[in-house]
């Protein structure tokens, strides 16, 4: 067999390799030996005759075993331990790591909006506290808070709809109330409504009735001091005795006056009845004339028929002017007793005074006149 040291040398260096890591081809020996240079090795090496060797790799296979059955509580007994406990793993890196992988954790759940910033704090603070040893618990406990609030909100939503509830029926019930008060309450004002209404009314009816003789007693007024004024109107014609033509137009007219004064005298005789207090100044201007009326009807007392017709007020008109017969002394001293409360009320009738002595002389025309005018009187009275 040929030696081929030379050809591996010349290949290795080729190669730039070692001699172990040159492959030479069994198979063409004799080629290969006949190369005697580095020309020729290069053909050898490009047809395939010299090959360079892979490199050869460690393999990792073991260590893996070895870590996988370590990982298992394998290979860790007190044989193979070689430092304390806390030389093999300090509690320092322990804490640290946990720290880490927690708040990791946290950031992570808060980013991602499962929790809100208030949770977050209080988790963080408790972590920190020791309260959690892994992930697991810390999760655990975020699902069981997050169920938590859960609750509450729903118990606190119960709470108030409850709350509004209530606050909706009292309410209610304060409004019913204050309906079944306002029934009971509306008979009651119904009825003072309509007891002041009445009381109105009534009022208004009064004041309408004061108000009504008020009206009244007013031309009755003015006929009172018109009724002791007659012998000073029937002085005035005595005066004008001389003209018996004038003086008889002025008794007819006086007639028709006298009529037409009587008419709201009639009328006020009821309005005396209702309000009595308003007419008491006329009675007691009455009364004043009674005594002086008496003496003029002792005097002259007037036929029947005339009472049966007359007005109580007219025959004190009538009886002085119609029977003036006695003497003229016993006159004077009626018609100055007569004249006294009329001269008090009516200044300006005493004027008239110094013709009353002359009027017995000069009445004849006058009584007569009066005589004729006494139908028309009667007539209007009647009417």
């Amino acid at each position: 067999m040929v030696s081929l040291k030379l050809q591996k040398r010349l290949a290795a260096s080729v190669l730039r390799c070692g001699k172990g890591k040159v492959w030479l081809d069994p198979n063409e020996v004799s080629e290969i030996s006949l190369a005697n240079s580095r020309q020729n090795i290069r053909k050898l090496i490009k047809d395939g005759y010299v090959i360079r060797k892979p490199n050869a790799l460690h393999s990792r296979a073991r260590i893996r075993r070895f870590q996988a059955a370590k990982s298992k509580g394998r290979h860790s007994g007190p044989g193979t331990r070689k430092g304390t406990r806390e030389a093999r793993m300090p509690t320092k890196t322990l804490w640290i790591r946990r720290m880490r992988v927690l708040r990791r954790l946290l950031r992570k759940y808060r980013e991602q909006k499962k929790i809100d910033k208030h949770l977050y704090h209080e988790l963080y603070m408790r972590v920190k506290g020791n309260v959690f040893k892994n992930k697991r618990v810390l999760i655990e406990h975020i699902h069981k808070a997050k169920a938590e609030k859960v609750k509450e909100d729903l118990v606190a939503e119960q709470a108030q709809a409850h709350r509004l509830k209530t606050k909706a029926v009292k309410q209610r019930r304060v409004t019913k109330k204050k309906e079944a008060e306002k029934l009971l309450i509306l008979p009651q004002a119904k009825l003072l409504a309509l007891k002041k209404a009445e009381e109105a009314k009534a009022k208004k009816a009064a004041s309408a009735k004061k108000a009504a003789p008020a009206k009244k007693a007013a031309p009755a007024k003015k006929a009172a001091p018109a009724k002791k004024a007659a012998p000073a109107k029937k002085a005035a014609p005595a005066k004008k005795a001389e003209k018996a033509a004038p003086a008889k137009k002025a008794e007819k007219a006086a007639p028709a006056k006298k009529a037409e004064k009587a008419a709201p005298a009639k009328k006020a005789a009821p309005a005396k009845k209702e309000a009595p207090k308003k007419a008491e100044p006329a009675k007691k201007a009455e009364k004043k004339a009674e005594p002086a009326k008496k003496a003029e009807t002792k005097a002259a007392q007037p036929p029947a028929k005339k009472q049966k017709t007359a007005v109580p007020a007219k025959k004190a008109e009538v009886k002085p002017a119609e029977k003036k017969q006695p003497a003229k002394k016993e006159e004077a001293s009626k018609k100055k007793a007569a004249e006294k409360p009329a001269d008090a009320k009516q200044p300006p009738t005493k004027k008239a005074a110094p013709a009353k002595k002359e009027a017995p002389k000069k009445a004849e025309p006058a009584k007569k006149a009066e005589k004729k005018a006494e139908p028309a009187k009667k007539g209007a009275q009647e009417g």
